[in-house]
């Protein structure tokens, strides 16, 4: 397996500042490499978050809110059904409860009514007869559906991180990457958009006396929610976001986690006493997104709401079943898709554009994310639709921005693409089924122009060799206390090892000794049932391993190659 290794370049001199002002000399350079440049940039205390008062609309949404509270109003949350808009709904029902105030939600069954505030929509939340739809993850393209609301005297109030389109909805919106929003962080997921809404009423509340500096209550207690989408959604962790996810994940190690958070945990095995932002992304919110993509996001939502053990447990079990049935799923739509490429010849394209009529639409983008990383490209899964059409997923790597990508194809066949949106590493979009091939082949010469030969060629960053004094159980429990996710990779390095020892465990799973000039280790490298050869060059991570109530140090392959 020859895969090129890359140390991340690093600023020396920052790294030394940072040291001597107490970071792990490790750490440090780790830092560094990542633009860290000043100790305050590592503060995750809540009073580092950027002011609620820089986001646009804030105020007005907090006021419309208020009087929304205040004159008993029937509010309507109309959420996506990913688990950014599962945690943003139960965020938003949670806070609005804590403030006085009652929501009811709706949550579109992807599968019937596609994404967003549709028309369609509209008209299903208008049986409930709400005096205010508040959106939670989605509204910035519901142009449609906003004007549909309009019509039947329904005011909406946006509240979303997408990126906008040429034309914006005739309602109030929140949302960073509006035109004009000052809001210095882009990058803030669904559930921390709304959030900040919530920390705008509670102040609108505070001037208008309904709560005193001492009676308001205290909404740190959405954090462990906060955090759990925030990493789900797979957003850019800035030093913003970082402080987000570091406070929720502090009341979950606490014991302060709520019901249906804990109960998810226990499904996927793992103890919220000890959650890590990895727990969040690969354990806990695989289970929540599972609803949404197999049936109805109602079921994660109504866990994520329970304030009844039990009741919080049955359905976190539901939940974890439908994600192995989600995973079964996946592998054989995998299977079929890897086939299809085998009469393909992919050196020489720029893009992977698929369509399978017996995919299921709720996992296509699983699928391009895996077709993403095993061939270094941007990939796009299509399902069918009805009427004739067909939805797609797509994923991209970090030199293609996918939504502009789809803008461009868009502008060039305005007729081709009937909607799409999402961000720069993600987006959705429908087409005819028939204008599958114009599709591919325009989304293809785009993807061309906007890509380098280079861009196409997979680099392993690791953060260089470490000292063999270095790797230690301190150094894995050092490494295990910030937060690493999207856009702060958790470090990794790389080493020649020889292979001292070598057994398969769990029937798919290598477990190793590996030999670092004459000092043994014990490693793992999942998913490979092949012996390695007698000498390699890995990439690794130093990571405690609890096993009998005993921590020790074991290192977690991520990739090899045969050292000659």
């Amino acid at each position: 397996m020859n895969k090129p290794f890359s140390a991340r370049p690093y600023p020396e001199a920052i790294a030394c500042t940072l040291a001597a002002g107490g970071v792990h000399p490790v750490l440090a350079r780790v830092y560094a490499a990542r633009g860290i440049t000043h100790a305050e940039q590592l503060d995750t205390q809540l009073a580092g978050l950027i002011p609620f008062d820089t986001l646009k609309n804030s105020h007005a949404a907090a006021c419309r809110l208020a009087d929304a509270i205040a004159r008993h109003e029937r509010i309507l949350i109309v959420a996506d059904y990913d688990a950014d808009g599962a945690t943003a709904c139960a965020v938003a029902v949670r806070g609005l409860a804590l403030l006085g105030g009652h929501a009811d939600y709706l949550v579109p069954n992807r599968f019937e009514y596609g994404y967003g505030l549709t028309p369609e929509i509209v008209q299903l939340a208008s049986e409930r007869q709400p005096d205010l739809i508040v959106t939670v993850d989605n509204g910035i393209a519901s142009v449609e559906g906003v004007a549909e609301a309009k019509r039947l005297g329904i005011e909406v109030l946006v509240t979303d991180h997408h990126l906008p389109g040429d034309s914006l909805p005739e309602a109030l919106i929140v949302n960073p990457n509006q035109p004009g929003c000052p809001f210095p962080s882009k990058h803030l997921a669904g559930v921390g958009v709304m959030f900040y809404v919530l920390l705008a009423l509670r102040a609108e509340l505070r001037a208008r006396g309904v709560f005193s500096a001492d009676t308001a209550p205290n909404l740190a207690q959405l954090l462990d929610i906060v955090a759990l989408g925030t990493v789900a959604d797979v957003v850019r962790l800035d030093v913003n976001n970082r402080i987000l996810v570091e406070q929720g994940l502090r009341r979950m190690r606490g014991g302060r986690a709520c019901a249906g958070i804990r109960a998810l945990f226990a499904a996927a095995g793992r103890d919220p006493l000890r959650a890590s932002a990895s727990d969040l992304g690969f354990m806990v919110g695989p289970r929540l997104n599972a609803a949404g993509r197999l049936e109805d996001m109602s079921l994660g939502i109504a866990c994520l709401l329970s304030e009844d053990e039990d009741a919080a447990q049955v359905m976190a079990q539901r939940l974890h079943a439908l994600n192995a049935e989600r995973r079964s799923i996946e592998a054989d739509m995998q299977a079929s898709a890897l086939a299809a490429l085998d009469s393909i010849e992919t050196d020489d394209s720029y893009s992977v554009v698929l369509f399978d009529a017996d995919w299921h639409q709720g996992v296509i983008g699983i699928l391009a994310s895996r077709l993403k990383d095993k061939f270094h490209r941007p990939a796009i899964c299509f399902a069918r639709g009805t009427n004739g059409e067909i939805k797609g997923s797509g994923r991209s790597i970090a030199p293609l921005h996918l939504r502009d990508a789809l803008d461009i194809v868009s502008k060039r066949a305005p007729d081709l693409i009937l909607k799409f949106g999402g961000h720069a590493a993600a987006a959705g979009l429908t087409i005819r089924e028939a204008d599958l091939m114009r599709f591919g082949e325009l989304f293809e010469a785009t993807v061309q122009q906007l890509l380098k030969p280079a861009d196409l060629a997979r680099v392993i960053e690791t953060d260089g060799e470490l000292p063999l004094t270095a790797i230690s159980l301190e150094l894995a429990q050092a490494l295990n206390q910030p937060v690493w996710g999207q856009g702060f990779p958790a470090p990794s390095f790389n080493g020649v090892f020889r292979v001292a020892q070598q057994r398969i465990v769990g029937e798919k799973h290598l477990k190793l000794r590996l030999d670092m000039q004459g000092q043994l280790f014990d490693s793992i490298l999942f998913f490979r049932d092949l012996p390695l050869p007698e000498r390699i060059q890995a990439v690794f991570r130093p990571e405690t391993n609890l096993y009998n109530g005993n921590i020790s140090l074991q290192l977690k392959l991520e990739h090899w190659a045969e050292e000659p």
